[in-house]
Formats: C-alpha cells, sequence, structure tokens
C-alpha cells in the first residue's frame, strides 16, 4: 500500500514562521554571494584576457613633435637602450603642478648632461586623458627641449596611473628607468641614491664568483628594482594626520603585507627607478592600471626574483593629491585582485 504523498502546504505548515524567514534570507544571501563571486572572477578573467591581447599586440603608438609636425615612431622596451636614463612622469590633470616639476627637473638633467658626457636622458610625459590643458604644458616642454629629450605620449582617455607608467616604461629609450610623480614630490636629485644603489648591486653581481658575466655587460642587462621610500617620516606624518586617516592607512598597509608579504615598507612612493632587463619583465606582466600596480610590482618582483632595494628619499606634499577616502576601497578591491588572480593561477606571470 503506497502512502499518500503530503501537499507542501501542509509541510510548510509544520515550519515555524520565523524558520521559513530564515531559509528565505538565508538563500537570498547565498544566491547574492554566489552572484557577487561570480562577477568577481569573470572581472580578473576579463583583466587577464585583456592582458595577453595586449602583450602580442604590435603598438601603433607614435610621438609627436611640434617643432616638425612629423610623427616618431614609439621605441619599444624590447629595442636596444639609446640612452643612459628615461624619466617616466604620469600625469592627469597637471597643468598646474606639472610645469614647476619638470623645469627643476629639466634643469637639473641638463646641467648634469654638460658635466658627465655619458649622461644622456629622456622625459617622457604620458597623459592620462586629462580634461585640462596638460598636453599643451607638455608640449611647450618638447618644443623648448626637443623631441629627442623630452616626448608626450597621449593616451587619449583615462586610464589610470599603473597604465600610464606601464605605457611610458614600455616605450622608453633608457639603460635606466625612473617613475616619478608630476607634482614633483620628490626632489629629482634623489635619482642619484636609487643609481648608486643600482651600480652597487650591478658591480656585486659582476664580482660574484661563479656569475658569467662578459666585461661589456651593461647596468641595463642586470635585473634590479630600487624603491624610493618615505617611511622614515612616518612618525612625522602620524603626528599631522587625522585619527582616521590614519586608521585606513595602518589598515591598507596591513592587506598590502598580506597580500605582496614583507620587504617593502612603502610601496607606494611615486619614485621608483628599475634597470631595462627589470623593467621588461615587470611592465609586461602587470595587470592593475590604477592605484595599487606598486604593489603588483613588489609581488612580480618576488615571483620573477628580480632584487628589491628600498631608500629613503626627501619627500614634501604638495596640494592636489588625486587620493580620496573612496580610493583606498578601491585600493583594497585591487589588493583583493592580486591575491585571488595570481594566487589561483587565473593570471599567468611570464618570465
Amino acid at each position: 500500500m503506497v502512502a499518500a504523498a503530503w501537499p507542501l502546504s501542509a509541510v510548510a505548515g509544520l515550519i515555524p514562521a520565523s524558520l521559513s524567514l530564515t531559509l528565505l534570507a538565508a538563500t537570498l544571501v547565498s544566491i547574492l554571494v554566489l552572484g557577487a563571486a561570480a562577477v568577481f572572477f569573470e572581472h580578473i578573467r576579463k583583466i587577464g584576457c585583456m592582458h595577453s591581447l595586449e602583450r602580442s599586440a604590435v603598438s601603433d603608438a607614435l610621438f609627436e613633435d611640434p617643432n616638425s609636425l612629423n610623427k616618431v615612431p614609439c621605441p619599444s622596451i624590447f629595442d636596444p637602450p639609446e640612452k643612459y636614463i628615461s624619466l617616466i612622469v604620469p600625469a592627469y590633470n597637471e597643468e598646474h603642478r606639472l610645469p614647476e616639476a619638470l623645469t627643476e627637473t629639466l634643469n637639473y638633467l641638463k646641467h648634469r648632461s654638460a658635466a658627465e658626457k655619458s649622461f644622456s636622458y629622456e622625459v617622457l610625459i604620458v597623459d592620462d586623458g586629462s580634461t585640462d590643458r596638460t598636453s599643451k604644458v607638455a608640449f611647450k616642454f618638447v618644443k623648448e627641449h626637443k623631441i629627442d629629450n623630452v616626448r608626450v605620449l597621449l593616451l587619449g582617455r583615462n586610464h589610470g596611473k599603473g597604465e600610464a607608467v606601464r605605457k611610458g616604461m614600455l616605450h622608453s629609450r633608457g639603460e635606466l628607468l625612473l617613475m616619478l610623480d608630476a607634482d614633483g614630490a620628490t626632489k629629482v636629485t634623489d635619482l642619484e641614491k636609487l643609481e648608486a644603489q643600482v651600480h652597487a648591486f650591478a658591480q656585486k653581481v659582476k664580482s660574484s664568483p661563479g656569475t658569467c658575466t662578459s666585461s661589456s655587460q651593461k647596468v641595463s642587462d642586470v635585473e634590479i628594482a630600487v624603491f624610493g621610500s618615505r617611511a622614515h617620516l612616518e612618525k612625522q606624518a602620524l603626528a599631522t594626520r587625522k585619527w582616521y586617516r590614519n586608521f585606513l592607512m595602518k589598515g591598507f598597509h596591513l592587506v598590502v603585507l598580506l597580500t605582496a608579504g614583507p620587504g617593502i615598507k612603502d610601496t607606494q612612493c611615486g619614485f621608483k627607478m628599475f634597470t631595462r632587463a627589470a623593467a621588461r619583465k615587470l611592465f609586461t606582466n602587470i595587470r592593475l592600471k590604477r592605484w595599487c600596480f606598486d604593489v603588483e610590482l613588489v609581488y612580480l618582483c618576488k615571483h620573477l626574483r628580480i632584487p628589491m632595494v628600498e631608500v629613503s628619499v626627501n619627500w614634501t606634499e604638495i596640494p592636489g593629491s588625486k587620493v580620496r577616502m573612496t580610493s583606498i576601497m578601491h585600493m583594497v578591491f585591487e589588493l583583493l585582485l592580486i591575491k585571488v588572480g595570481y594566487g589561483l593561477g587565473i593570471w599567468k606571470i611570464y618570465t
């Protein structure tokens, strides 16, 4: 004899109303969490796909020469170096802060070039889709100093500081490549501190027993990244910032530590130097286009076994910072992208 099935209404009647609401809420939360996870992983996958396309694409970028009105093809990081040092300046709506910083930078470079015959340079300003007169300001310096020494790369629309730096690095000609902010917060003369660390490490590599290096090997062939640091100014910064900003920054540094591990105290200082060999590996792998590309660089250095050195630099806070409270949340999201993207092998690291 087969028992008759209970109607659903009878079963529902046996479940307390509070438990029914709990089950409904739990089901909705599960759906929302799974939906958010699906969107998140799809976002990571799309970033990986976009990176693969960018690696395989042939660049057709051109520099504009305002003096001759000719188009100058962009060089590639895979080409042999033509200059001793390249300075990459990412700029977004910097018409007011850029002139003073560029003037100071170019005065230093010109004087050093006159004193040292082997010192050649270029300054590459990457306009990240500015909506003000940043490009016009930059082109004035190209006219004054000629396109062999100063170049402007226009990205068309705003991508983010990370993308501006990446593009600049990939189209630079230097043996050494220095990224520095458009506000001039760090004195350009401090590049000598970073440069000294590069040469000291290169010399150490050459003199190491068992290392196969030729006498003609250039410093550009040695892989090293030197990070300018404001860590020595932390006590002073904590004393002058509001408590909630200190709380957020401490929390951010903790998340950075969990993401990239120990080694570099100040990942966010915009003053970093790379040899050409190191930049070639790092900036053909980097994915993040906005705030946390600096942390990704540290992560990549560790996984590609590129030595890192941290050097204290002079730094002054310049009014007009584009970092907002909402930027912190975006940074934490990007740190999560790094941890999941690389941690689960969705993003491949190419050697």
